[in-house]
Parts: structure tokens; C-alpha cells; sequence
């Protein structure tokens, strides 16, 4: 990782304009116990209706670090201008943090320009199977969490597991991966491993978030094994500059008070 081009209060790695544009889609982040949508997760859009992947793509070592702040500062200033007044959540890349406090400058200072509290900011860790410090991930971690920020491990469960990182970080909260999550009303061997992510977050006192729920059957399973905060298609789709909203229905129908 190079050297920090932090000097006199300004980075030198992220001043400079990024070669490309974009925006931010939001997805709601819901707590069936409380019926309501308690966050919203932003998602990177291209600014001409691209997908994500298009705007990854333009993504290298050159711009990595600036890209990564201007999608902070982006979703803060989105979800302010959308009247959000709820948690916002924002993808990270560990490798794109060279030292916490001064690559968490921008988004302070923005937070601070638009009176959005750091307590209503939670940061999710992405792409930890590229994490090759391990040290490094847990001082972000540990920064950010003393700044009053809550700290996602996202897709845990995925291909490279995730697990061995709760010997070395101690998240907010825990979002299992879509993958876990797919069909799990009907497939026993994926409820098993579900049901063991409940008993570990519970003895480690971490919160879990289900991801990718996109049918009643799974929402309804996840919900009956107390996993209460969902995400996905099934509440709603991701809308580009906007704030989808949910119906009071679909809470009642996961809880079976239809």
C-alpha cells in the first residue's frame, strides 16, 4: 500500500476530480419487529442508468482512493437532499483506507456541512477476501466505531468465509449473504448454517442483518428464527436517487398477521 498523501488537512491521492461520473441507488434496510424501515444502503449507479459493474470497471490503482471518497461524500449528500432521516449505509474497500482518521476526513466534514449526525453512519466492509492486513482492517474498525459509527462485515458467509476475521474485528453488525439466504426455507443444509450465524452473533453480541431476501417464504423463515432486519427484492429494488419505500402490508405478511 503506498504512503499516506494526506498534507496540511488535504489529501493529494483524492483531491483531484475522478476521469468519470456517477450516482447512488438506495435500498431500504428494514426491522420487521419495529414494522418500519429503520436505514437505507447506498448503492453505486452510473449517472446515465449503468449499472454498478460500469461504473466498477473504470474503477484502478490510480483512482481507487478518490473513488472510494467520493462515494461516501455522494451518498451523504443524496440522502440529504431525499430528506432521509434514518441510517445510511455505505460500502467500503479496506484497501482504499490508507489511515482512518485522515480518509474519514471528507465524510466528516461533509457530514458536519449537512448536520447529518456520525452516530447515523454505518460503513460496510466489502471485498475482505483482498484484505491483506489484517492489523489494518482492525484499526478502521476500531477508529471508526470509537468516531460513533457503526461497522457491517458484509456477505459473511461468502466463499471466503469472513469468519476467521472475528478473531481480529469486533463489527456492529453482521450481513449474511444472499447466498446463504437464497431458497433457505427449503433447503435444510443452508437453515443449518443460518441457524449457527444466530447462535454466533448472539454469543458475540453482534446484530444480523439477512441480505438478498426476495420471497415471502424466506422472509417469513429468517423472521421465525429471529432474524428481524432484512434487506432485498422482496421489500423493494433499488431506486436510483430515490428512497423506495415499503408497505405496511408486507411487514404484516412476514409475521403472518394477514
Amino acid at each position: 500500500m503506498p504512503g499516506c498523501a494526506r498534507h496540511e488537512s488535504v489529501c493529494r491521492r483524492c483531491d483531484a476530480p475522478l476521469p468519470f461520473d456517477f450516482t447512488m441507488a438506495f435500498q431500504p434496510l428494514v426491522d420487521l419487529e419495529r414494522g418500519e424501515i429503520y436505514g437505507y444502503e447506498a448503492l453505486v449507479r452510473g449517472s446515465d442508468g449503468g449499472s454498478a459493474a460500469s461504473v466498477l470497471s473504470r474503477v484502478d490503482d490510480d483512482n481507487l482512493y478518490r473513488f472510494d471518497q467520493a462515494c461516501r461524500v455522494k451518498a451523504l449528500e443524496l440522502a440529504h437532499r431525499l430528506g432521509h432521516q434514518g441510517l445510511l449505509s455505505i460500502n467500503f474497500l479496506p484497501n482504499a483506507v490508507y489511515e482512518p482518521e485522515a480518509c474519514i476526513q471528507a465524510t466528516l466534514i461533509t457530514a458536519e456541512r449537512l448536520g447529518w449526525p456520525v452516530d447515523r453512519l454505518c460503513f460496510e466492509i466489502i471485498e475482505t477476501e483482498k484484505v491483506r492486513d489484517r492489523r489494518h482492517l482492525q484499526n478502521i474498525v476500531s477508529a471508526y466505531r470509537d468516531m460513533g459509527m457503526t461497522v457491517a462485515l458484509d456477505d459473511f458467509g461468502s466463499g471466503h468465509a469472513n469468519l476467521d476475521l472475528l478473531v481480529d474485528i469486533t463489527p456492529d453488525l453482521l450481513k449474511i449473504d444472499r447466498r446463504l439466504v437464497d431458497g433457505v426455507d427449503a433447503a435444510p443444509r443452508q437453515q443449518i448454517l443460518i441457524e449457527q450465524i444466530v447462535t454466533l452473533a448472539e454469543k458475540l453480541d453482534i446484530a444480523l442483518v439477512a441480505e438478498g431476501v426476495e420471497t415471502l417464504e424466506e422472509a417469513r423463515w429468517l423472521y421465525r428464527r429471529g432474524i428481524t432486519r432484512q434487506q432485498g427484492y422482496w421489500y423493494s429494488r433499488p431506486e436510483t436517487e430515490g428512497l423506495p419505500q415499503c408497505q405496511p402490508a408486507q411487514f404484516a405478511l412476514v409475521r403472518g398477521q394477514h
